[in-house]
């Protein structure tokens, strides 16, 4: 049986379509803050369903220059920990931020939106110390595609009524 993408009711996505330019456009800066991804992805509308444009703003994110997603970068915060997280797991996860911040110049980002809170702490803290280990360029391609896929998680939940966490915002 064929995997099917996230659904969509069709007045969330008609409210996206007939949104006003500026609406559209606020919209989707909360979920990559880049205003060339968010006007190409704005002014493609309307979308017939939702994996549409889901596949335009995924073709959006693959054209960014590196500005934009310097751009994108400089408005997320580094990932969070659960509140109840032990002192040494945020004693780590501070050291490794650190270290890849001044190894790459920006912020670490990953999108976590498919782990399980309670794989989360661990599958973060094994991310970032192996991409710790990727050269620059290795790292930019992966930094890129993170940034892609929690703009997608964030545009599927701000398309669905759901408060989409903002460039910037826990995730």
């Amino acid at each position: 049986m064929p995997r099917r993408g996230p659904t969509l009711p069709a007045q969330n996505l008609e409210h996206f379509n007939t949104a006003s330019p500026d609406e559209a456009h606020r919209t989707l800066l909360t979920c990559l803050h880049s205003p060339r991804w968010a006007r190409r992805v704005a002014d493609h509308r309307p979308y017939p369903d939702l994996p549409a444009l889901l596949a335009a703003a995924d073709e959006a994110a693959y054209d960014l220059r590196p500005a934009d997603l310097a751009e994108a970068l400089a408005a997320e915060s580094l990932p969070t920990l659960p509140d109840d997280a032990y002192s040494a797991a945020h004693t780590a996860l501070a050291a490794a931020h650190a270290a890849y911040e001044s190894r790459f110049g920006h912020v670490f980002v990953i999108c976590l939106d498919d782990v399980s809170p309670g794989e989360a702490l661990d599958r973060l803290l094994a991310a970032i110390r192996s991409r710790l280990a990727n050269d620059p360029e290795d790292e930019r391609v992966v930094t890129a595609e993170e940034l892609r896929r929690l703009a997608r998680g964030r545009l599927v939940r701000a398309t669905q009524g759901r408060h989409a966490p903002s460039a910037g915002a826990p995730r």
